[in-house]
């Protein structure tokens, strides 16, 4: 493994083969309008493109004005040397399974219904937790934010999207794990209270990343969506047969416009990344299965992928290592995950770099080419 070590901030330096910057670092998965005060430093940062994922309320216009200042209007330039990169933001937008239990469905029936009452309020989150927080404590529901519609956040989603032509969805998934926060202002010792730094903006507190304890779940909600559509696996005879006989299978140019309108209308995302990967290497297998009709990346991060010190948790490092050994070169990606603009996150997002390429054996400045080369396709679609 690189040699790596950490400066006096907690930060995780490398050192060996200087860092080739110039070939275009890219950031699959990030949070820096958690820490309002670190964006001014995006465009100054070494990093190329950053994707900014939005998770909960708070954040949603958050990450669209910082957009409309610094997002991406010319993908081109993006992976030009020689051209200024003051836009390298791509915006997302989503809503973090830690914060989905702020939404009611009111697409479905059966499902509770917020009408503004304190008693529905309760109802809600009775309905949706586990267990009910009425049973345990009358007050805890009325100190939970008020419920909002999924049809509002749909429609929300819908109109920022479409102002936004290079936006993504996410952040959004599933978590097991993931538990409610104590409030900041619940603590018992009323004379020294928790305190949290005031230049974070109130975030995504309390659980792991999402797929957590999952995986088996979220493959089956990804792979219903695409349900129907996967692609047809032809063994190495039928592939002959129908060279062999290709002329016989011509189609005029209207059924050829026809087939390419369907082609354009598809029930599932058609790029999909799941961030800072730690699922089984059997689950990543199915996950680039050739009727997978859906290209999935997997991204990952030393912040939540990788142990400095393993120790005890070497096991998480191996199981790392695996998965990055078996995902296809064409379909890794990089990410920093981290809440913080600036030289915290470009030397986050060397280390990943540094990680991928010398457990995959690439060259560095090789290996940094395929993850650009990754990044614009899972971004904007381009195979390259």
């Amino acid at each position: 493994m690189c040699q790596q070590h950490l400066d006096s901030e907690g930060v995780e330096s490398s050192s060996g083969e200087p860092f080739p910057w110039d070939v275009g670092v890219f950031d699959a998965h990030c949070h820096p309008t958690d820490t309002m005060s670190s964006v001014a430093t995006i465009p100054h940062m070494n990093t190329r493109g950053l994707a900014v994922m939005s998770t909960r309320l708070q954040d949603q216009d958050l990450v669209y004005d910082v957009a409309l200042e610094q997002g991406v209007q010319d993908k081109d330039s993006l992976f030009s040397q020689q051209a200024s990169h003051e836009r390298r933001f791509i915006p997302s937008f989503g809503w973090h399974p830690w914060f989905s239990y702020q939404i009611y469905d009111d697409t479905a029936p059966n499902t509770s219904k917020y009408d503004g009452s304190a008693e529905s309020k309760i109802a809600h989150y009775n309905q949706i937790l586990a267990p009910a927080p009425s049973a345990k404590d009358p007050a805890f529901s009325a100190g939970l934010p008020d419920p909002r519609p999924l049809s509002q956040f749909i429609q929300e989603t819908r109109e920022r999207l479409v102002k936004s032509p290079f936006a993504l969805v996410g952040e959004v998934g599933l978590d097991k794990a993931f538990r409610i926060p104590e409030s900041w202002t619940s603590s018992p010792n009323v004379e020294h209270p928790p305190q949290r730094a005031e230049n974070l903006t109130p975030r995504r507190t309390g659980g792991p990343v999402h797929g957590v304890q999952v995986h088996g779940a979220l493959y089956n909600v990804l792979a219903g969506c695409w349900k129907g559509h996967e692609r047809e696996v032809l063994s190495k005879r039928e592939k002959k047969r129908i060279a062999a006989n290709a002329e016989k299978f011509e189609t005029s140019d209207d059924e050829d416009e026809d087939k390419t309108k369907q082609q354009k209308v598809k029930p599932f995302p058609p790029r999909i990344c799941l961030h800072s990967y730690s699922g089984p290497v059997n689950m990543l297998k199915q996950y680039v299965h050739p009727s997978v009709p859906a290209a999935i990346f997997f991204s990952f991060s030393v912040a939540i992928n990788w142990v400095p010190e393993a120790g005890a948790e070497a096991d998480k490092n191996k199981k790392t290592a695996d998965a990055i050994r078996t995902a296809p070169d064409d379909r890794i990606l990089v990410e920093s995950d981290l809440h913080t603009a600036g030289p915290r996150m470009d030397q986050a997002l060397e280390d990943a770099c540094r990680l991928v390429c010398e457990i995959k054996g690439w060259p560095l400045r090789e290996g940094l080419e395929r993850l650009a080369r990754n990044w614009r396709h899972f971004v904007f679609g381009d195979e390259l």
